[in-house]
């Protein structure tokens, strides 16, 4: 429901805490109550529980809804920053690898926003492109079992590169939380 100002009212669906997205028992990331053992499982967890938040924050919304940019000027949208981030996830493989980078998947400088239209084969590409990236990822760092290695060519360690990909995904993710919010009221963490 709309008020005078046009912005839309709040809600969650979470009923047993209402500052939650959804309740404990419909939480995909509540998957086990006892925490990871170790450094590179405590990363991986981190990392699984960002990217399911980001999927989470897009559900339920129609390409038009998705396409949006409710915050002006901002050129950002849920589905601009599923099509980031699925370019950021390949552009992760470029660090680690010695050979000749992959190519964009949008094309130039911001075009992963720009491109980011109210049509919904646009939106199921930018899913499926998040999915393979995702999963390519995970295949790559699955190759370097010490987080301390160095790899590519600035020779960056895995450890570091873990941090920087939990890190950009926790930042989108709290632009998703606006973004969001802007689209239809719904809020959460």
């Amino acid at each position: 429901m709309q008020g005078m100002n046009d912005e839309p009212a709040r809600w969650t669906q979470a009923t047993v805490y209402p500052d939650m997205w959804a309740d404990p028992d419909d939480d995909p990331r509540n998957r086990d109550s006892s925490s990871p053992d170790g450094e590179r499982a405590t990363l991986r967890d981190f990392l699984t529980d960002y990217r399911i938040t980001l999927r989470m924050k897009c559900e339920g919304l129609d390409a038009e809804q998705l396409a949006r940019r409710s915050v002006p000027p901002s050129t950002m949208s849920l589905l601009g920053l599923l099509r980031h981030l699925a370019e950021v996830e390949r552009d992760w493989r470029n660090w680690i690898s010695d050979g000749e980078p992959l190519p964009k998947l949008y094309g130039a400088r911001d075009a992963d926003f720009h491109g980011a239209v109210a049509d919904q084969s646009v939106v199921d590409a930018a899913y499926a492109d998040l999915e393979r990236e995702q999963a390519a990822m995970d295949v790559a760092l699955a190759g370097f079992p010490d987080l301390g290695e160095r790899v590519g060519k600035d020779e960056m360690a895995i450890r570091e590169l873990m941090v920087h990909m939990i890190d950009e995904y926790a930042r989108h993710c709290g632009h998703a939380d606006l973004l969001r919010e802007c689209v239809d009221g719904r809020v959460g963490q």
